[in-house]
């Protein structure tokens, strides 16, 4: 039997993770949460000071960099990296990083290996369009900035982070533009993706609405 591949796309704080991370702990397949891939290469890059904008830096990092997802977790250089992949400095910077095409060509024949060994769900802006484009299923979530806005804030505050909803907002509506306008792969719904807008919705009812999408 050929392994299952689940693309789930959306823009930032779409619930994309969330999600996805429910869905394969029911259908027992790995995660791969694709943009903490690039996070990753942003933190490395922030905590060795290279400078994000020199693009020459950055592509030198991300050629000398093991990323792997084993067991549901990210091992950057061989060590699980969780929370200092998600800080508002990493979160400000990861859209410049992710926009270098040698770097997503690096990540993407990362994503597409994984995707080899095992059954995966994996979360992203080019999953369903350009990693996989032959995935089994597509998904694309989406939300309001407010929302989105809303949501990132409470993930924040709640791990002790100092910051306002209304910079969140501003930085998300910013990185939807890079995303969405980036010359190579950029964020956008795949023709055969099915889309959800989880606005005001649960958990549960987004979980609900992609399982009754897949028939296994």
């Amino acid at each position: 039997m050929n392994n299952l591949v689940i693309a789930v796309d959306g823009p930032a704080g779409a619930g994309k993770s969330t999600i996805a991370k429910i869905i394969a702990d029911k259908l027992n397949i790995n995660y791969i949460d694709t943009g903490a891939m690039y996070r990753a290469i942003t933190y490395k890059c922030l905590k060795n000071n290279i400078d994000i904008n020199n693009e020459d830096e950055v592509i030198k990092v991300a050629q000398n960099t093991e990323i792997d997802f084993r067991d549901n977790n990210l091992y950057l250089d061989k060590e699980i990296v969780k929370d200092e992949i998600r800080t508002m400095e990493v979160s400000n910077n990861v859209s410049n990083v992710a926009k270098i095409k040698e770097v997503r060509y690096l990540m993407v024949d990362v994503q597409r290996e994984i995707g080899k060994r095992n059954s995966v769900i994996l979360d992203g802006r080019d999953i369903g369009s350009y990693v996989f484009p032959n995935a089994d299923y597509k998904f694309f979530l989406i939300a309001t900035p407010e929302e989105r806005g809303m949501r990132r804030f409470k993930e924040l505050t709640e791990k002790g982070y100092e910051t306002s909803l209304e910079e969140i907002i501003k930085d998300i509506i910013k990185r939807d533009e890079i995303d969405s306008n980036r010359e190579f792969a950029p964020l956008v719904k795949a023709e055969d993706a099915i889309e959800i807008d989880t606005t005001g919705k649960t958990i549960t009812e987004v979980v609900d609405c992609v399982l009754s999408q897949i028939n296994l």
